[in-house]
């Protein structure tokens, strides 16, 4: 099946590095993006679509959020909050952690069965049709290299936000984090204040020991980090991605962004809600944080669409999120 995209105003990539293409066609088939901008053979397809002058952009990935199961948050209790982030343009969500499952288990078998339950259970369900990388374990003490080989071999490609658990210091999580690299799985580490009963707060020092892939909610979820702890961050040598959240401190979000610009690493740079969580359920979130980057943080928009497609596709390893050829075609009008 051919689908050839015609009239768009403006294609925006969802690449850092070039965030415009010339052009106004795209090109898909089954599903794959085929051509962009001026390449596209018009011809010869099976669906035409007249974006009437339009802009097109990759479908938006939510990095942060906390599942339990299906479409429903105990944490509000509301139903269907995964499918109104689709229309907020998100159409990838990805799990830090579901804390929120009623009477989570903290043994070293509860956690891993539960997580590979969560990751086989959105694996075969699309709420609206969001795609949900979920099954992201939070990690506990007793936990040894074969239970994180176990859990990979079951689907679960995520840690869930180290320190909601009882794994809390670098020291502690250091080698936690290398063991699941080593079994293609993707840590975010909890940063600022507490969140949950039983959390702690987390400064840079312990992300900086433990090196884990993201810095979760660097602007606070909703206690963010100190100014010096993001400094810390953004200037060390390991491409830790730095995530900002809807749900934690504007002010801070503008602050890590404009000292990530300074060191040229807006590569790093991706955007999560942080729902469900105290401050609520934001289908919109992840629009309005953009929004707000773009407003007030002096980045163009296009590289503002980037933290939230590409960059955080790249960080896990997702075949989603760029306007290029093969990608899937999950783009939003």
């Amino acid at each position: 099946m051919r689908t050839v995209i015609t009239g768009i105003g403006q294609i925006v990539s969802g690449d850092v590095d070039a965030p415009l293409i010339e052009g106004d066609a795209i090109s898909i088939v089954d599903g794959r993006i085929e051509a962009v901008g001026g390449d596209v053979d018009r011809g010869d397809a099976d669906t035409v679509i007249d974006a009437q002058g339009t802009t097109v952009i990759p479908g938006l990935i939510d990095s942060h959020a906390h599942p339990t199961f299906g479409d429903f948050t105990p944490r509000q209790r509301a139903i269907d909050f995964i499918e109104s982030s689709l229309h907020g343009g998100v159409t990838t969500l990805i799990s830090a952690g579901e804390p929120h499952v009623p009477g989570r288990p903290k043994d070293v078998v509860g956690l891993k069965a539960l997580a590979i339950a969560v990751a086989k259970a959105y694996a075969s369900f699309r709420p609206g049709g969001v795609k949900v990388r979920a099954g992201a374990p939070i990690l506990e003490q007793g936990l040894v290299e074969a239970d994180f080989a176990e859990m990979a071999a079951g689907g679960v490609k995520l840690i869930g936000e180290i320190g909601l658990g009882s794994v809390r210091t670098g020291a502690d999580a250091a080698p936690m984090v290398a063991w699941a690299r080593a079994h293609g799985m993707v840590s975010t580490f909890h940063t600022g204040g507490p969140s949950i009963p039983g959390s702690n707060a987390i400064g840079a020092d312990a992300v900086l020991e433990a090196k884990p892939d993201i810095a979760g909610h660097i602007n606070g979820g909703t206690t963010s980090l100190s100014e010096s702890d993001i400094d810390a961050l953004v200037a060390d040598d390991d491409p830790i991605a730095l995530e900002l959240v809807h749900c934690g401190n504007g002010r801070t979000a503008l602050y890590a962004l404009a000292r990530a610009r300074e060191a040229g690493a807006l590569r790093r740079v991706i955007l999560g809600n942080d729902a469900p969580s105290g401050t609520g359920v934001v289908p919109l979130g992840i629009l309005r944080l953009m929004a707000h980057l773009a407003s007030l943080g002096d980045i163009p928009p296009g590289t503002v669409v980037a933290f939230a497609t590409g960059n955080t596709a790249r960080v896990h390893g997702l075949d989603r999120g760029v306007i290029a050829p093969q990608r899937r075609g999950s783009g939003h009008l």
